[in-house]
């Protein structure tokens, strides 16, 4: 006699909770290697200490680390005991974590020192320490620092701009506003190192370094990246109606504000040169979709194009190729026509008269 759906042999209690718990072990594990990597990078890049410390430290935590990682699979009593104090020992690492706040009060590299300071009246827009350097190397340079006023009425068009400085998905973003005087001003969220300071992708994720936003002219923060750090650069028109890059404008005045008023860090994932603009693009369109390339900054221009985005009527490669200003940045130098040199060719934009 067959049997029955109701006789179908299932797996014993025993082999049932044994599943259970290898499951629950493994998940522990994880956790345990998830806090242990993160506090050994917080730990390499905010303990200040000698280096002997900070690597002792760090030394002491792996060991830490395996010994909680191992305990759940051993057959003895008092196995969950290294657990436990693996556990106390990363609450205060996160208590310590959470005394590090951010600050406008530090000894800035000369290039970040100042913030910027933006006043809106109605179309008249006044800017405070917008950037203007004479660089001639990275460590040779002048400074400048310029009051500036605009008319948004006059603001006519706005180019996506992209520097590659490690390999093709990673690029620094900024957008450059243009007005029918001929004049450019370019908006950049940076880190905003202090002296003697060196950008680390890493450090970004663990509160190394505060966010600032420059407002700079081309001849600077253009050329800065081409001519001075070796970059490679690429210029993209943007497909924005006239109200739209008024909203823009005044969402980067926005955005100064916030950090006038409150200093932020920055995060290499969450908080970057690239999440800023796609926030304030998404708050004028909410209907802009998430995609990778939010993240792989150096296929930004590629997300641009699918959504419509960037100067119709040509292909991405046409674009890019064209977008490409680093050898005609590299020609102009210094010269006071480097914006509109810069940009001969590119698809969007007048010819050179």
């Amino acid at each position: 006699m067959p049997d029955s759906p109701s006789s179908t042999p299932r797996p014993p209690v025993g082999r049932l909770r044994k599943r259970i718990w290898i499951a629950l072990c493994l998940l522990l594990t994880l956790v345990i290697t998830t806090a242990g990597v993160w506090t050994g990078f917080a730990l390499w890049f905010q303990l200040t200490a000698p280096m002997q410390i900070k690597v002792a430290a760090i030394v002491f935590l792996a060991l830490a680390m395996l010994v909680a990682v191992r305990a759940p699979w051993q057959r003895r009593q008092r196995r969950w005991k290294p657990v436990l104090w693996f556990a106390l020992f990363f609450a205060g690492v996160l208590g310590w974590w959470s005394t590090f706040k951010p600050s406008h009060d530090r000894v800035w590299a000369d290039d970040v020192a100042r913030l910027l300071h933006i006043d809106v009246d109605g179309s008249k827009v006044r800017l405070t320490n917008v950037r203007n350097f004479d660089w001639r190397s990275e460590t040779d340079y002048t400074v400048r620092w310029e009051n500036r006023e605009y008319d948004l009425d006059h603001l006519v068009t706005a180019d996506l701009v992209l520097s590659y400085w490690m390999g093709p998905a990673i690029a620094h973003t900024l957008v450059s506003f243009g007005f029918d005087d001929g004049r450019y001003l370019t908006f950049s969220v940076e880190i905003r190192k202090e002296k003697g300071e060196n950008f680390s992708a890493l450090g970004g994720f663990f509160r190394k370094f505060e966010t600032v936003l420059v407002a700079s002219d081309e001849r600077d923060i253009v050329r800065v990246r081409t001519n001075v750090r070796g970059e490679d650069v690429y210029f993209y028109r943007l497909q924005v109606e006239p109200a739209t890059l008024r909203k823009l404008f005044i969402g980067y005045a926005g955005e100064a504000r916030k950090l006038e008023e409150a200093p932020a860090f920055y995060n290499t994932l969450t908080s970057n040169c690239t999440t800023i603009v796609f926030d304030l693009a998404r708050a004028i369109n909410p209907q802009l979709p998430l995609d990778y390339r939010l993240l792989a900054s150096g296929y930004l221009a590629e997300y641009a194009y699918d959504v419509g985005g960037l100067t119709p009527g040509f292909d991405y490669a046409t674009l890019q190729a064209r977008g490409r200003i680093t050898g005609r940045a590299l020609a102009a130098g210094n010269d006071p026509r480097f914006s509109e040199l810069v940009r001969a060719g590119i698809p969007g934009v007048s010819p050179l008269k």
